[in-house]
């Protein structure tokens, strides 16, 4: 299978695993599930509010889920050292208003560094959810140049990076 066609494979089962689980997410609560982006080269739609977001991610982390597109904020808890192997990722630790921690992989060779970031700031952000242990990972906070995926970001400080 060549590159593209394995791109567009991931991506619709991407989108597939989401538009499953915002469905399933509206049945359980009761109420209308909020649009999701597909297609290309669109921003991942931002959550109505941060209980949202943080319930989503909560529930992805509970079911051990991966390579869902959320969105939500969060308070940097501590600044990482970049990731320089392969892609460059600018590493941070965020914490939701739930309480639980995410790591953010900001890839820095497609999308600015985030700067300044601190200890303490708050963040927002779309992206794709990794399962870990640990909280999970959030990861696609930047454009897509190929235009095959949802594009993410991150906002701090008053500035968009993507």
């Amino acid at each position: 299978m060549d590159m593209t066609n394995r791109i567009a494979a991931f991506t619709f089962r991407v989108v597939l695993q989401l538009a499953v689980f915002l469905v399933a997410l509206s049945a359980f609560a009761g109420c209308a599930a909020p649009a999701a982006p597909v297609g290309t080269s669109q921003t991942i739609a931002q959550a109505e509010d941060t209980d949202s977001g943080d319930e989503i991610i909560q529930r992805l982390y509970e079911e051990k889920k991966s390579d869902v597109a959320v969105s939500g904020k969060g308070t940097v808890l501590r600044l990482l050292s970049d990731d320089n192997e392969g892609d460059r990722h600018q590493r941070f630790i965020l914490e939701l208003q739930s309480g639980q921690t995410l790591l953010v992989a900001h890839n820095i060779d497609i999308a600015p560094r985030v700067d300044p970031l601190a200890a303490g700031d708050t963040v927002e952000f779309a992206g794709e959810y990794i399962y870990n242990d640990q909280g999970g990972i959030i990861h696609w906070t930047h454009h897509d140049p190929d235009g095959s995926h949802a594009d993410g970001y991150i906002r701090a400080n008053g500035q968009t990076y993507q």
